[in-house]
């Protein structure tokens, strides 16, 4: 993956760069954003950028070396991941990441590095479950990372959703994450870094990937999209039968399906903020998502988005607790409707 392959976030880029330059890569870092931005693209960018044997004084890979080969094809004998991973038909008993690295790297390269944890999971047919960073994992990365490199300078490990890890396997990370081998990187890729141990977040320097592009290219998305451009004008017009209708649907759908439909909601209620309150045109955007979110912006303002954003966590955080769905949406549905319709659901 070459920087100039990942659009936007040039300010990042920079750094992540400078640090090479000025030979003070962070043993331990933490790559963080919304569900689908390119905070994972960055992580292996970055990675490769490091092992580039060509870079010289250039601001990216050469692309063409023996090691930027094997990165873009995620073959990299010093190339290593970690991501959660549950039963399947498959793997019927003690999943471990390196029995699904095929369909990893398959998933990876066929959505261009920028994916969500719902996506992984539908990839590997464990939509309806909750994947975990478990100990047999945990004890991988310490063998792992006990052998001496291959080709590279540095031996590079990517955790994908730290915050999966599961906090019995957690303390066995930690020493060789304090007191790493010489050359060895850790870059924890994360949503939600709230929800990661304390005791392995503070041995991480933490970078922000904020900026996400809603495009059309992930079906996901296009789904997504289309669901919550009618919800909300549902939502305006205070369609209460409808609304009721739209969480029974959502009630039907997987728990990663509908964390992954609330993440998204958020992003376009950011997207909105952006327009609306900052008065800046967000990037990537095809004419269909602009002409919506043109229109929908307006009704989110300086006045309500905290409150937007806190409906939108509280459901996230009761979802993931295991929440009743369609009570959850519907509640939601109709405290969204409060906020255009004061008059219509009066407190």
């Amino acid at each position: 993956m070459l920087f100039s392959e990942i659009k936007g976030n040039e300010r990042i880029k920079q750094r992540l760069i400078r640090t090479v330059r000025d030979q003070r890569v962070s043993h331990a870092q933490l790559f963080c954003g919304p569900a689908g931005n390119d905070k994972l693209a960055l992580a292996i960018a970055y990675a490769q950028f490091i092992n580039c044997v060509n870079r010289n004084q250039s601001d990216d890979s050469c692309g063409t070396c023996p090691s930027c080969v094997k990165y873009q094809k995620l073959i990299h004998p010093d190339l290593h991941f970690i991501f959660p991973v549950s039963t399947t038909k498959k793997v019927p008993s003690k999943p471990r990441s390196k029995y699904f690295l095929t369909e990893w790297r398959e998933f990876l390269l066929s959505h261009h590095f920028r994916v969500d944890l719902t996506g992984w999971y539908e990839a590997i047919g464990i939509e309806n479950k909750q994947g975990i960073i478990n100990a047999e994992d945990c004890n991988e990365i310490i063998t792992t990372l006990g052998y001496k490199s291959y080709e590279s300078e540095y031996k590079v490990m990517i955790i994908f959703m730290a915050e999966k890890i599961f906090y019995t396997a957690a303390p066995k990370i930690l020493k060789i994450m304090e007191e790493p081998p010489d050359k060895t990187l850790f870059i924890l890729v994360s949503e939600d870094p709230g929800q990661i141990l304390p005791t392995i977040l503070s041995r991480t320097l933490m970078v922000k990937i904020p900026e996400r592009y809603l495009t059309s290219d992930s079906e996901e998305e296009h789904i997504h999209f289309g669901t919550f451009r009618q919800w909300m004008r549902d939502c305006f017009a205070g369609k209460v039968i409808d609304l009721i209708a739209f969480s029974t649907e959502m009630g039907r759908s997987g728990r990663e399906k509908q964390k992954s439909f609330l993440s998204y909601g958020l992003n376009i209620i950011g997207l909105c903020s952006e327009i609306n309150v900052m008065r800046r045109q967000p990037t990537g955007l095809d004419a269909e998502e602009i002409k919506f979110l043109e229109g929908f912006a307006p009704f989110i303002t300086a006045g309500n988005i905290l409150h937007f954003n806190t409906l939108f966590n509280d459901a996230l955080y009761h979802v993931e607790r295991n929440g009743h769905a369609p009570t959850l949406f519907l509640d939601l549905s109709l405290k969204i409707v409060r906020q255009f319709k004061p008059k219509l659901l009066p407190l």
